[in-house]
């Protein structure tokens, strides 16, 4: 077979330390030939490429795994999964399944808990915007509501004048647990003082009662003493409710934040050598909590976990459809996912491999997605060996956020498969054609004819 002449490349030797951003994976050459045990060719064979592949056995694991970790240190926990971190109905089913309520940031979010048939008892309502409606929907069905700012509080006070009723809500707290960036965009400071502020706003008001407080710190959190700082702050400031209101707090919610496995750009160690395990988060906030509350009192340890959960259960298969030498002599890949799929890759490197050995040189080389934008980057300094177009390349731990953050842009969203225990391969979401983008579309009618207008012109 006749290979097409391509002219040597002359790279620059680098001679020290080594560049931390590259994060070793100069180094490296994996192959991946199958997901959950089924062969990537397989999978691409029946679903096509690109194509999300959820493993069931990853994800049930990995949330029983956080959840013995709390329930064996302290006697009253409840999980909410965090929808925006993944809201595909199968996800959602399979994690209700596991004993998780619904932790949810809209009323998109809510009418999907709805839909999939969750009691209101079992649903935490956050978010900065709760739309009049449906907040009184939530105090209806008896949801947890946790205010984020005064304007809820007004609306809430309306609902309960409406209903004759006082409503029992939680309140968001932003807080400095001693990790930068310190997020103040959400719910009330509490230590400029806003927050008891605020709970003395509710308490005069005389139509809502607050039983619970909610926190969430950040995200990534890879100091497990954050959350200790956290908890310790969350207990004292319940404790001052109670002697100022006579209100003593039924839960603690600390969010989430807990990191998955990914490796964020810029760091140098593997996720195995810079991550702390679950253990070590919940041994801080499970100590914490029994060192600072008071005798007799265990109030509700909510825990609002996504990314830890379903990160590591998500692959991506993407191929190769273009090769080309940049001006510099980089060797770079034109792939069918791109950042319109892996909204993450701004802030995360992925463990990618090959879906089989392939021989050949390694060299630096970028991946790029089918986008026509220059942003549109996946890894910008991966050994890989010669690719050529159809290769296929196997992007893993890329379950959280993906989902809800890709884009309809440009290209049409793919397939997405579940594993399921027994090996089965079930499609979760169909891929998308033409029929999906326009169905909200309206032509009007004095522009339907400019097709037989541009026929005659």
């Amino acid at each position: 077979m006749l290979t097409q002449y391509e002219k040597p490349v002359i790279h620059k030797l680098q001679t020290g330390l080594m560049n931390k951003f590259s994060g070793g994976s100069l180094m490296q050459r994996k192959v991946k030939s199958e997901i959950a045990g089924v062969a990537v060719e397989d999978l691409v064979s029946a679903f096509g490429s690109p194509l999300f592949v959820y493993s069931e056995q990853v994800l049930r694991r990995k949330f029983r795994s956080i959840k013995n970790a709390f329930t064996t240190r302290y006697p009253d926990v409840t999980f909410g999964w965090s929808y925006k971190t993944n809201y595909l109905k199968a996800i959602c089913a399979i994690l209700h399944q596991e004993g998780a309520i619904a932790e949810l940031v809209s009323k998109m979010e809510y009418d999907k808990a709805k839909a999939l048939g969750i009691p209101g008892n079992q649903i935490i309502l956050n978010g900065p915007h709760k739309p009049f409606a449906t907040l009184e929907a939530a105090v209806r069905d008896g949801v947890t509501i946790n205010i984020d700012h005064l304007d809820e509080i007004e609306d809430l006070e309306a609902i309960a004048t409406r209903l004759e009723q006082v409503i029992p809500v939680g309140i968001r707290l932003n807080l400095d647990a001693g990790i930068q960036p310190c997020w103040s965009r959400f719910g009330f400071n509490l230590e400029s003082g806003q927050a008891i502020q605020a709970i003395k706003r509710i308490n005069d008001g005389g139509k809502l009662r607050v039983r619970g407080l909610h926190s969430h710190i950040g995200t990534f959190i890879i100091d497990p003493s954050a959350y200790g700082r956290q908890v310790e702050k969350m207990v004292k400031f319940g404790y001052e409710i109670e002697a100022e209101c006579g209100w003593r707090m039924e839960y603690i919610d600390i969010g989430g934040g807990f990191p998955s496995r990914s490796r964020l750009k810029g760091s140098y160690h593997a996720a195995e050598v810079m991550l702390p395990s679950i253990d070590e988060y919940a041994e801080m906030i499970c100590d914490t909590l029994w060192a600072t509350l008071k005798p007799g009192h265990r109030p509700k340890l909510i825990i609002e976990s996504g990314r830890a959960v379903v990160d590591e259960a998500g692959s991506l298969i993407t191929s190769v459809c273009g090769t080309k030498r940049l001006p510099d002599g980089t060797r770079a890949y034109v792939m069918d996912a791109g950042v319109n799929l892996l909204f993450t890759s701004f802030w995360y490197r992925f463990d990618i491999a090959l879906d089989r050995h392939i021989p050949g040189q390694a060299e630096p080389s970028v991946i790029y997605g089918p986008l026509c934008m220059n942003i549109d980057v996946v890894d910008e300094k991966i050994s890989l060996p010669p690719l050529s177009r159809g290769h296929r390349l196997v992007i893993s731990t890329v379950g959280a956020y993906n989902n809800t953050q890709w884009l309809q842009f440009i290209e049409y969203r793919p397939n997405v498969v579940l594993v399921t225990q027994t090996g089965d391969v079930e499609l979760i979401r169909s891929a998308e054609d033409l029929s999906d983008l326009e169905r909200r579309e309206h032509l009007p009618e004095r522009l339907s004819q400019v097709r037989s207008c541009a026929l005659a012109q």
